[in-house]
């Protein structure tokens, strides 16, 4: 199953990742790359409103069947963050470059910040909370003995 995940403290705004999206479905806002979250199937506005049944789950990714758009709009006016944009009479969303070997996105990245997995990422923000909690247990043990 393919993810895209940001860690928005390593992204320096360069906009490489917007610039090579194949879907042109990355914008930069106040130097913050948002893009499609891939909602629970069960849960994403743009797959159950979507009148024709052209949003689909497809391999971990929701994804436009452009076969069967009709290009209403439903699904940009339900997506809670924006990440979904009209295209020739057609809806554009990431698929997380479903049929490519790599995501564009995050080949592009020269920091690291967008990863096609979480697992670093969440290692990574685990052990600087750890860190601090240390911090923290030291500061409270050095205040109870004083």
């Amino acid at each position: 199953m393919r993810e895209l995940i940001l860690n928005p403290e390593e992204c320096v705004d360069c906009g490489n990742c917007e610039r090579r999206c194949p879907n042109n479905a990355i914008h930069i806002y106040d130097g913050v790359p948002l893009f499609c979250m891939h909602c629970s199937p069960d849960k994403a506005p743009c797959l159950l409103n979507c009148p024709e049944g052209a949003i689909e789950y497809l391999g971990g990714a929701i994804t436009i069947n452009q076969e069967k758009c009709i290009g209403c709009g439903v699904c940009r006016d339900v997506c809670p963050i924006g990440a979904i944009n009209m295209s020739s009479h057609h809806a554009k969303k990431c698929n997380l470059c479903i049929n490519k070997d790599t995501q564009q996105c995050v080949a592009a990245c020269p920091t690291g910040a967008l990863k096609d997995n979480s697992d670093e990422l969440r290692h990574s923000k685990q052990a600087k909370i750890a860190k601090e909690l240390n911090y923290l247990k030291k500061l409270r043990e050095n205040f109870i003995e004083n």
